[in-house]
């Protein structure tokens, strides 16, 4: 018996059950896979995680990980016109997930959180009654806890069993591998327009590039035959896939149930905010759930949810309208009416709250 059962051990999920253990409660995480692992992800780290990282007590030992200091993103346009802008000295950092997911595992783990890997949700029961618990399936096993929590992305499995996930419409898909680091990349995000899609490049380390692809399924074979020649990559070269890269978001709060980063709300990939959102929203719902009175919670978290993308959405949806018309986006900056002031300020935007 748990107080609290979260599903799903990225950063929402590891965030809520060391937030939530450390309030004194049971906490158990449940994940499907066995770390270490990587995750499709642009494996960059934003300065408004920071803060979040020191109130868990892991800040300086994120910034210990093997990691690339990142100062300048360079758009670069169909036809190869780049804009460079500056980001804040130190500010930005890009992490390979498989440190950074085990690095917060660790943390909740240290908190008092019970971890179980390979372990993928198969039943879901709800609470009949106010004394009753959630009955949570997986292989072999029954688990009974007062509160449940869905941080397992956004094809959740917990909203899935709950007739919670919205109809997935077509979309666009999302690769990502590692490669060697080309000689003089330096520094610096490269979120670079191409034809088929858009594609995202930024160092982890001193060795090693992230390299992400995103178009749609039908598009997928020409932006690999670009990063093969571009790149020097083998035509069997390994990609991680995912999709769908946006989805309608769910209401965040449910009797004894909340949802947290991308199993309530998807944002664009393009803007880098992906991990700021998982962690601040975990830490959100454990405040939630700690309260113990299940109305009054439920009612912060949704509130407290609304309030962190509220003003922000704008952005993501410029993103989103950029990546959408790489063509016209290129015309744009070709023709100079995308200027580095303005890229700068939607850049500050993102990085800078």
């Amino acid at each position: 018996m748990f107080d609290v059962a979260i599903v799903g051990s990225g950063p929402a999920g590891a965030s809520c059950a060391a937030f939530c253990a450390r309030a004194g409660l049971r906490t158990l995480l449940l994940e499907r896979e066995k770390f270490p692992r990587e995750k499709v992800c642009g494996d960059c780290l934003n300065p408004s995680c920071t803060p979040v990282l020191a109130r868990l007590g892991i800040a300086d030992r994120v910034r210990l990980l093997p990691h690339a200091a990142l100062n300048r993103v360079d758009f670069v346009a169909i036809g190869g016109r780049t804009v460079g802008v500056p980001l804040p000295a130190g500010a930005e950092i890009a992490v390979k997930r498989s440190l950074f997911d085990a690095a917060l595992m660790d943390c909740a783990v240290a908190a008092g959180a019970e971890v179980r890997d390979r372990a993928t949700v198969t039943s879901l029961h709800a609470p009949v009654t106010g004394s009753d618990n959630w009955k949570i399936g997986t292989a072999g096993t029954k688990i009974e806890a007062r509160v449940l929590v869905a941080a397992d992305g956004r094809n959740s499995t917990v909203a899935r069993l709950l007739n919670l996930l919205p109809r997935i419409e077509k979309e666009r898909v999302g690769l990502q591998t590692h490669i060697p680091l080309p000689p003089e990349f330096g520094g610096r995000v490269v979120l670079q327009f191409l034809p088929e899609g858009y594609s995202g490049q930024a160092p982890v380390n001193e060795s090693e590039l992230n390299l992400c692809l995103v178009g749609k399924a039908r598009s997928i074979p020409a932006l690999r035959s670009w990063a093969e020649r571009k790149f020097g990559l083998s035509p069997e070269h390994t990609w991680r896939t995912i999709t769908p890269l946006r989805r309608a978001p769910i209401a965040p709060a449910h009797p004894r149930v909340f949802l947290v980063g991308d199993a309530a709300r998807v944002v664009e990939p393009f803007t880098g905010e992906g991990i700021y959102y998982a962690l601040r929203s975990g830490e959100l719902a454990a405040e939630a759930i700690a309260m113990g009175d299940e109305e009054q919670a439920m009612r912060r978290y949704a509130a407290a949810h609304a309030s962190l993308y509220r003003g922000r959405l704008w952005v993501n949806q410029i993103a989103r309208a950029a990546v959408l018309s790489p063509r016209a986006t290129s015309w744009l900056m070709n023709a100079g009416l995308l200027p580095r002031p303005l890229l700068g300020a939607l850049t500050a935007k993102v990085v800078v709250r």
